[in-house]
């Protein structure tokens, strides 16, 4: 018989698949199904309290009239360049205050969080209570403190006109005279208080999980103190110094609490405008129209930063 007349060779039917139960498949759609369950309440938070009022500003910044009249959307897109025009300088403004804080938020906080992390042992916590004891009063009233504290006759002022530091200060442009209230640079001592707490923590969090054995093996390897901070700590620090930066500056760049309290009309920052836009011109457009600009911008700086910072991860 010849290889070609050969019979082929008898194969067995694969066996038919074992059904599976309904019971079961209602409840690997029950599993799949938990973690959007889960979500649902975030979404529809989000939809909410978020999107909701972002669709209705957006709608608000194109209207038209007035409270007497009413307001209807006419798709009036020249209350942007109108309000940019007529109030660029307070977005300047804001933008440079809020840097400065944010600048000297890192500038003080990095070695505290990094005394916290590493030299504070069994007083930690403790430390770390004091941090964040400002959060225990309102937000009003620690910028109400500072009133009391850069008043024109308080110890404070009273030492640096004393030591002729407002002298400086004064040729520099960042104070008036004698006196610090009413100045840019009481309006920054507010924001760079206030918003201290937001840098620390992120820095403290990202600083903690450095492992101190890369600092002894850089120490091994004959590298000094400073270079170990530069070649391992700082690196590793970064997403929280980058997380502390963008919770600094957002909200400080929107501030008008320290602006209102502890500046002068020379001092106002766009927050200023919006809420003054809102509840005394009652010019509901030019608000909406000045908060898309200000959001607009804060998310172009913001996302310049990140990819300059070379890291997405935020703690």
């Amino acid at each position: 018989m010849t290889a070609a007349s050969a019979p082929a060779p008898v194969t067995e039917a694969p066996p038919d698949p074992v059904p599976v139960p309904a019971a079961l498949k209602r409840a690997a759609r029950r599993r799949r199904s938990v973690p959007y369950l889960l979500l649902l309440a975030g979404v529809v938070w989000l939809l909410v309290f978020f999107v909701a009022p972002m669709v209705y500003q957006a709608s608000t910044s194109v209207q038209t009239g007035s409270l007497d009249t009413g307001f209807k959307v006419t798709w009036h897109f020249a209350t942007y360049w109108d309000a940019l025009t007529e109030y660029w300088p307070h977005f300047v403004r804001s933008l440079v205050y809020s840097g400065i804080a944010t600048v000297l938020c890192l500038a003080i906080g990095y070695p505290l969080a990094y005394t916290i992390a590493f030299r504070a042992g069994r007083w930690r916590n403790v430390v770390l209570i004091l941090v964040i004891a400002p959060f225990f009063t309102s937000f009003l009233i620690r910028t109400l403190a500072w009133e009391t504290i850069l008043a024109d006759q308080s110890p404070l002022v009273s030492f640096l006109n004393h030591i002729h530091v407002l002298d400086a200060t004064t040729w520099l442009g960042i104070t008036e005279g004698h006196r610090v209230m009413a100045t840019p640079l009481a309006v920054v001592c507010g924001l760079t208080y206030n918003f201290l707490p937001f840098m620390i923590l992120p820095l403290y969090t990202s600083l903690e999980r450095v492992d101190g054995r890369l600092h002894e093996a850089s120490g091994d390897l004959y590298a000094t103190p400073f270079t170990t901070f530069r070649k391992v700590t700082f690196p590793l620090s970064m997403p929280g110094v980058v997380a502390g930066t963008l919770l600094t500056f957002i909200p400080a760049s929107g501030d008008y609490i320290n602006a209102e309290l502890l500046g002068s009309t020379n001092q106002k920052m766009i927050g200023n405008v919006i809420q003054s836009q809102f509840l005394r011109v009652l010019d509901y457009p030019t608000a909406a129209a000045l908060s898309f600009i200000l959001m607009a911008a804060i998310l172009a700086i913001v996302t310049l930063y990140i990819r300059r910072a070379g890291t997405e991860e935020l703690v």
